[in-house]
Order: structure tokens, then sequence, then C-alpha cells
């Protein structure tokens, strides 16, 4: 049995080096360089060649090297046989975690109006806002979206959560399905999406949903860029409806050098870096499903396909 690293825009070096500390009994290789297809019977993948699966007779796994798995999941060559599995990753919980908590104290201490004062050569003070007095609503509550709901009520922000169905998270109120959306915007002061990206889900951050939102209302974005109707995102910027964005993810990555969010006096971009999968953090995890496949067990992670996570 071969576990394959199919990774064309990573670097597969610290992956290897990672899985091999834990489990230098394994056999692993790194395509396209990995031999015979039909021993390789686990795939480790990111940005994977579109039909490459198709190629492997025996795969029995397919793992995604990040939390996410929407591009995977557009391949129509993974076997039916196969099983999907995410990574799950406590730093990457907290480092999303972290910069959310950035992302809402810049934005409630008006850092980037600070910024530009300091620019101009201004020394204006502006009004504070208290942290009590400030609504943040966190959409996506799965295992991200429910710790990062839990540590902005923990400093004391008033938190609300969407999910699709009826969910329990102490000192969150969690608004569920379709017919709660529009009160959970009414009431987000801040909203920040941390949804999975599924065909429900795609553009769902556009006018009729932005325009929900109270009259200077921020959005966050550290999920997918395709939620978001970028033109429309800015119309109510500009308009003065929305505050402004702070956006990790967008729909082409790199965002191209004459984008108009580049120049935004109101809008803080981040090349995607609001948590980053780390491979010695998740190679105990890979060893084990490796082992668990083995062995027949259940895998851990599982990705519901028809869903989509």
């Amino acid at each position: 049995m071969v576990l394959s690293l199919i990774c064309p825009t990573k670097d597969p070096s610290p992956w290897v080096a990672a899985i091999q500390a834990v489990a230098p009994d394994i056999d692993l290789r790194i395509w396209p360089d990995d031999g015979d297809k039909a021993d390789v019977t686990f795939t480790l993948v990111w940005a994977q060649p579109q039909g490459i699966f198709s190629q492997y007779p025996n795969l029995q796994v397919i793992s995604s090297m990040g939390a996410g798995v929407d591009n995977l999941l557009q391949d129509a060559s993974i076997p039916p046989q196969s099983t999907v599995v995410r990574m799950v990753d406590p730093r990457l919980v907290s480092q999303m975690g972290d910069y959310v908590l950035a992302a809402v104290l810049n934005h409630v201490r008006q850092f980037p109006q600070y910024g530009q004062s300091q620019q101009h050569h201004q020394w204006q003070p502006l009004q504070p806002r208290n942290i009590d007095e400030v609504t943040v609503g966190v959409m996506g509550i799965g295992q991200i979206g429910s710790a990062v709901a839990a540590r902005l009520s923990q400093l004391g922000f008033q938190v609300v959560g969407w999910a699709r169905r009826a969910k329990s998270i102490a000192a969150v109120q969690v608004f569920a399905g379709q017919q709660q959306l529009s009160d959970f915007l009414a009431a987000s002061k801040i909203l920040v999406c941390l949804l999975p990206l599924t065909p429900e889900t795609e553009n769902i951050l556009d006018v009729d949903t932005l325009s929900q939102l109270p009259q200077g209302a921020y959005v966050i974005n550290v999920a997918r860029g395709d939620h978001l109707v970028e033109q429309d995102l800015l119309s109510l910027i500009n308009n003065s409806h929305l505050s402004g964005a702070c956006l990790d993810v967008f729909r082409q990555e790199p965002l191209p050098p004459d984008h108009p969010f580049w120049s935004h006096a109101k809008i803080t971009v981040t090349p995607h870096i609001a948590s980053l999968t780390d491979p010695i953090s998740v190679a105990p995890q890979i060893v084990d499903n490796y082992r668990r496949m083995t062995t027949g067990q259940p895998l851990l992670n599982q990705v519901d396909r028809p869903r989509g996570y």
C-alpha cells in the first residue's frame, strides 16, 4: 500500500518530513513520480490536476491537506468507492480565531481610520466603542465557527450565529435555516463568514444579503472567495450602507494587481493567511487515518460528499 502526495502548488518536502517522523515505515511517494498507480491506496492532495484520480484503480482514501474540500469535490474523477477526509487541526482553529479577533478589534478600535490620519499627519481622536455594545454575527457554526463564536463571547462581545440547522452554543444565540437568516443579519453589526462553500452558499454574500445588515455594518470573509459577490460589496461600501470589510479570500487568487480592493481605503486585504495547516501538527492525523484504512476501521473527519463538507 502506497501513500502518494499530489500537491503541484505546494512544496511537498515539509509534509514528507512530518509524516516520516511519525511513521517511517509508510511507503510515501510524490506525484508524478509515484510509481505504479495501482499500488496507491491513499492520496494526500491539494490543487490536484482535475481528472487525476482516474489513474488510481485501487484508491481507497483521498485526504485534503486543508480543512476545505470544495475544490477537491469538484473533481468528477473521484472514485465512488473512495472516502474523502479533511484536516481538523487544533492549530488551524486557533489561528482562525486569532485572525478574526484581530480583524474585529482592528475595526472596533478604528485602527484603519487612525492609519489614514497618520498618513496625513492628523492628530484626531475618535469616539471609542465599547465591546459589549457590539454584536458579531458568525455565519457558519461548524467546528471552526463555534470556536470563533466562543472566543468572541469570552472577550465580551454579544455574539449571534447562523447555521443550516438548530445548534446550541453557550452565550451565543444561534439562528437556524433560511427562515431565520434575516433576523440574524439584522442583529449583526459585524458579519464574519465561516461557511463551507457549497452550491447553496456560493454567492450568499450578495446585495440582497448584505443590504439586510444594519447601517454601518462591517464584513469579514475568511471562508471562500466565491461566497462574496465582490461588486455588491463595493457598491454597499461606496454608498455607505457598509462601513468596510476585511477580506482574506478572493474569487481569483492571487488578487489581480488592478483589483479595486487593493486601493480601497475601507477594505483590508490579506493573502489567504487567516489559517494555514501545519504539516507537523496534522501528520499524526494523516498517519492515524492511513492505519485505519489498512485495518478497516472508520476514518476520522470523513466528508459528506453530497453535502459538500
